[in-house]
């Protein structure tokens, strides 16, 4: 246990760490940290499920007794820390409507791509999703966008990033703002028009009436 005599951390002192639980699904281990100065908060910190990181004792404490330096982020302030996420449907036939106009549509078989940005991503991420968009098996006979010249229909969605774990009212600190993420969406489907796909889109920002029929049905989340 961490005793309160240990040197502070980064303005708060840690009284205990308290308990060290699993979350099977996202293969994370969570530390559960009190501080002096307000209620208990999560720091997620990478390792395998069951098992702390390299160095970091179940108490909290690392190798010789000292305690963990680690970040505790304010109240609501909590960010996303995986990558750029996509659900993608694979339709037979898709469109988006905006104000009564249709913006974008594809015919026949391909994927509708609803694409989330969280905040450290990078066009470095953009282009490794549209990478993965072109090449994945999704399609029938295990083909992909790649093998079959199939469209794929792109539009933006901050609230794949919504968090409904606590009351009754989804937050969204981990979707990126719009300024970063736009730029980032708009790159995903440059990059997908450079490697030869046909690609129709949303329109950002926009209240948007989404119309599709999933082939299947046919769904998968896409992280990179």
């Amino acid at each position: 246990m961490i005793g309160p005599d240990q040197p502070q951390m980064g303005g708060s002192r840690l009284f205990a760490g308290e308990r060290v639980r699993e979350e099977d699904q996202l293969d994370r281990v969570i530390v559960v940290l009190r501080t002096c100065d307000g209620p208990g908060r999560s720091v997620r910190m990478a390792g395998c499920a069951g098992r702390p990181p390299a160095g970091v004792h179940r108490n909290g404490q690392g190798a010789g007794g000292h305690p963990v330096r680690a970040r505790v982020p304010a109240p609501g302030s909590a960010r996303h820390h995986g990558g750029m996420r996509a659900v993608v449907q694979r339709v037979d036939g898709a469109s988006v409507v905006v104000n009564g106009e249709t913006v974008g549509a594809i015919d026949g078989e391909g994927l509708c791509v609803l694409v989330g940005v969280t905040h450290d991503d990078t066009g470095e991420k953009a282009a490794q999703l549209a990478r993965k968009l072109w090449s994945v098996r999704l399609l029938h006979d295990e083909k992909s966008c790649s093998d079959t010249g199939a469209p794929l229909l792109v539009i933006s969605q901050f609230t794949l990033y919504g968090d409904a774990r606590k009351g009754r009212r989804p937050t969204w600190n981990a979707a990126a703002p719009g300024d970063v993420a736009e730029p980032l969406v708009d790159e995903v489907v440059a990059q997908l028009r450079a490697l030869g796909a046909t690609v129709a889109t949303g329109r950002f920002g926009a209240r948007m009436r989404v119309s599709l029929t999933n082939d299947g049905p046919f769904t998968v989340i896409v992280e990179v």
